[in-house]
């Protein structure tokens, strides 16, 4: 029984470490989870005593269970992987920087990001994760996916170039906080021109709806817009629900979130380039915006 806690002890040490991995290379909170209690149950049911890095075989078991999602779920996303939106780590109230938000902003991932490795296949993502965001070697990560060193590496290699091709955002947070204030007075006011006015040319509507309702959620079904003016036609049909939107930080960069009777029922992810909008991304998937929490 001692045994017993004092290892329960050490996997809460790791805890938070394993859900950022796993969040990372799902892209989904309530699967994140299962991977971590997954590799809390395949802890319980080995012998560890001869393991000197703990935090190394766990990662390692979370890594492997990820993996096996991913492969299990890239079928089933087929149809709708151009509007698969992924879970936001973090909700909070945007009431202007502070130290804390910082903090949070140098260690986010942002929903763009995790849109781009949405698109990578499941070695793809596994070797860019594990070695770009934190620091496994190619050696470790060889394997996990059963392959060599340098074809590990070359994974990897392919993996960043399709992210480092995607449209990155300025990282200004007070810039960006200026663009979606712009963007929600002109979308309450209708006012086509200057909606125009602060979306790239080329920008891109990302809205997954899920088996929302239109009643709560905006977009009907789930959609791929593109082009400035095809996306100032459908901003313009989320008016109503203007009333129930606020700014707020979504995974440490200035958004917004719709609220309704106090539960979360929208979540939106905007990419701000050169001070236009390149970017949009709407979670408004009400079985999985129902799970999330607005913090102060």
């Amino acid at each position: 029984m001692n045994d017993t806690h004092q290892l329960a002890r050490e996997f809460e040490q790791h805890r938070g470490q394993l859900r950022a991995v796993a969040y990372r290379m799902l892209g989904s909170l309530t699967e994140a989870e299962d991977a971590v209690q997954e590799a809390w149950l395949r802890l319980n049911r080995s012998d560890v005593s001869g393991v000197g890095n703990l935090a190394g075989w766990l990662t390692t078991v979370v890594s492997r269970v990820c993996l096996d999602m991913l492969r299990s779920r890239k079928s089933r996303r087929e149809d709708s992987l151009d509007t698969f939106v992924p879970d936001p780590i973090s909700i909070r109230q945007d009431n202007g920087p502070s130290p804390e938000d910082q903090a949070v902003q140098a260690d986010a991932v942002g929903l763009a990001m995790l849109v781009v490795l949405e698109t990578l296949a499941p070695a793809e993502r596994l070797a860019f994760v594990l070695h770009d965001m934190f620091g496994v070697s190619f050696d470790e990560i060889a394997q996990i996916v059963d392959k060599s060193p340098a074809a590990t590496r070359q994974l990897a290699s392919r993996a960043r170039r399709r992210v480092h091709g995607a449209p990155a955002g300025d990282g200004d947070p007070g810039r960006q906080r200026e663009i979606v204030d712009a963007f929600l007075a002109a979308s309450r006011g209708g006012d086509f021109e200057a909606l125009l006015e602060l979306l790239d040319p080329d920008v891109v509507l990302r809205a997954d709806a899920g088996a929302a309702s239109a009643e709560y959620a905006g977009p009907a079904v789930s959609k791929l817009v593109r082009g400035a003016r095809a996306v100032v036609e459908q901003a313009l049909l989320f008016t109503r629900m203007a009333p129930h939107t606020e700014h707020a930080l979504i995974n440490g960069m200035p958004g917004t979130v719709t609220v309704l009777n106090g539960r979360v029922m929208g979540v939106m992810d905007i990419t701000v380039v050169n001070g236009r909008i390149t970017e949009i991304n709407i979670l408004a998937d009400v079985d999985r915006t129902q799970q999330l929490k607005l913090s102060a």
